[in-house]
């Protein structure tokens, strides 16, 4: 009686083991599905883009089965914390303010920044190099930016490192109007609503080239600083298993070529890093 009590017993850990492990083979990763080409829906509501294809293939070479969500972008980190999901792939580039509330995969991507106008602006033609990066000083250039800017009205995305940097006083104080999606800061940019808009560079080419409206990039790119260094997987401090699996994947994903050949197919470059 002993012996069968203990084999049950032991059938009875055997099994709980086969859950856990199932378990933790499934994770749900959270994104906004409004950033496009980073992140979007199509028409029938389906989540799309290049994090949405990049994510599927890092959970195949982690052999885990992954469910991929839609999370506003103001409720990404908290949603993460609150544990809805157990990763982000959302255009987030890490910072050293984000990283004192969650870790980091390696980057996967770059995303620089840009300003946004509609043609025939003002701004046009600005006399600025073709990028800085705001880790090395570029004190000329963002003089010649708080000029430009003065009396203007930028829209941004809120919560972003974009408005953290219109905040900065790097470019000195101007009206900054925030708005909860992209798709938002592009449609009124293109009501003259706002006279300039602050987003990833490739938001705004990407909203020109499938709208048809005439939105141009103006001055530097930005990389560097508030900008962050690149965009990773976002993942709780204690996840420490799941962030060397999303740094192999990544890692493996990238010698594959199958980042770059994702970039290339949504962004138009390779923009992997």
């Amino acid at each position: 009686m002993k012996n069968i009590f203990k084999l049950f017993l032991s059938s009875i850990a055997a099994l709980m083991i086969m859950f856990s492990n199932a378990q933790s083979d499934s994770i749900r990763i959270g994104t906004e599905g409004a950033y496009p080409p980073w992140n979007s829906k199509d028409a029938s509501g389906n989540l799309i883009g290049f994090e949405v294809e990049l994510a599927k293939e890092l959970c195949a070479i982690m052999k885990h089965d992954c469910t991929i969500v839609e999370q506003d972008w103001d409720g990404m980190i908290p949603g993460l914390i609150m544990r809805k999901f157990d990763a982000i792939m959302a255009g987030m580039s890490i910072t050293d303010e984000r990283l004192k509330t969650i870790n980091f995969s390696r980057g996967y991507a770059d995303e620089v920044a840009s300003l946004g106008v509609m043609k025939g602006s003002s701004l046009e033609g600005m006399d600025t190099p073709e990028s800085i990066n705001l880790s090395k000083g570029n004190s000329k250039v963002l003089k010649t930016l708080t000029a430009a800017l003065a009396g203007k009205t930028v829209g941004v995305q809120t919560a972003t490192i974009h408005q953290n940097f219109l905040e900065s006083g790097d470019v000195g104080k101007i009206n900054i109007r925030t708005y909860k999606t992209q798709d938002e800061v592009n449609l009124d940019l293109v009501a003259g609503r706002i006279d300039v808009a602050l987003a990833a560079a490739v938001a705004f080419t990407d909203y020109a080239e499938k709208s048809g409206k005439p939105v141009v990039l103006v001055g530097p790119t930005f990389a560097g600083g508030a900008f962050g260094n690149g965009v990773g997987v976002g993942i709780r401090k204690d996840d420490t298993k799941l962030l060397k699996d999303f740094n192999r994947a990544i890692k493996t994903a990238s010698k594959k070529g199958i980042i770059s050949k994702l970039a290339i197919k949504h962004f138009g470059f390779d923009a992997s890093m």
